[in-house]
C-alpha cells in the first residue's frame, strides 16, 4: 500500500501488487504469473494488517492471512512470520484485543494448506544466506534500503520508520561504519 516500498521492491527485481486498488488479488496475479494462484504465500505483515482497496484506513488483522488462503492453490503452503499476539489492547475490535481474529480457517482446511507459524527459522538457512552475501549474489542492504544514521538522528529514524518509509535504519552511535 506504500508506493515508495513498491518502488524499492521493484528496484531489485520483485513483481509487486498495488493493494490500494479495489482489484481482487487473483486478478492482479494473473497478468504477472499467467495463473490466479501461487504455490506458496507469506504473511510478513501480522496483526497490524489493513484491508486492501480504497478502504484501507482501518485495521483488519486477518486480512493478509485470508488473502494468502484465497490465492494459494490447494495443497500449497503459507508461511506466517508476521507477528500475531495473544493480546493487543490497542486493537480496534474487542475480539482482536484478545488475539481472536476473523480468519477463514475453513478455506485453508478445504484447500489442504500447510501453515508454518512463528519466527523465521534462520538457523536453517543462515549459512547459505551468508555465502550468498559474501559472494555478492544477494545485496541485503540495497534490497532493504539501509540508511546509516547517528544516535542523534535516531528519533527521526524511528518516526520515519513508523510512518512507513521504505528504509531500514542502522544506528551507528560512534560513527564507526564507513559511508
Amino acid at each position: 500500500m506504500n508506493p515508495e516500498r513498491l518502488t524499492q521492491a521493484e528496484s531489485f527485481g520483485c513483481e509487486t501488487l498495488d493493494l490500494r486498488q479495489d482489484t481482487p488479488m487473483a486478478d492482479m496475479l494473473e497478468p504477472i504469473l499467467g495463473d490466479r494462484e501461487v504455490d506458496c504465500a507469506v504473511d510478513a505483515v501480522g496483526f497490524e494488517a489493513r484491508c486492501h482497496g480504497h478502504d484501507h484506513s482501518h485495521e483488519q488483522p486477518a486480512a493478509v492471512l485470508n488473502a494468502c488462503m484465497d490465492i494459494t492453490r490447494a495443497g500449497g503452503q503459507i508461511g506466517i512470520p508476521g507477528l500475531y499476539v495473544t493480546e493487543d489492547p490497542g486493537a480496534e475490535s474487542a475480539d482482536a484485543q484478545h488475539g481472536n481474529l476473523s480468519m477463514r480457517l475453513g478455506l485453508g482446511w478445504a484447500k489442504s494448506h500447510s501453515f508454518h507459524t512463528g519466527q523465521c527459522p534462520v538457523m536453517k538457512y543462515h549459512r547459505q544466506l551468508m555465502q550468498a552475501i559474501l559472494f555478492e549474489r544477494v545485496h541485503i542492504a540495497r534490497a532493504v534500503n539501509v540508511q546509516v544514521i547517528s544516535l542523534d538522528e535516531a528519533p527521526r529514524g524511528y518516526a520515519d520508520f513508523d510512518g512507513g518509509v521504505a528504509k531500514k535504519f542502522v544506528i551507528d552511535p560512534h560513527g564507526s561504519v564507513a559511508a
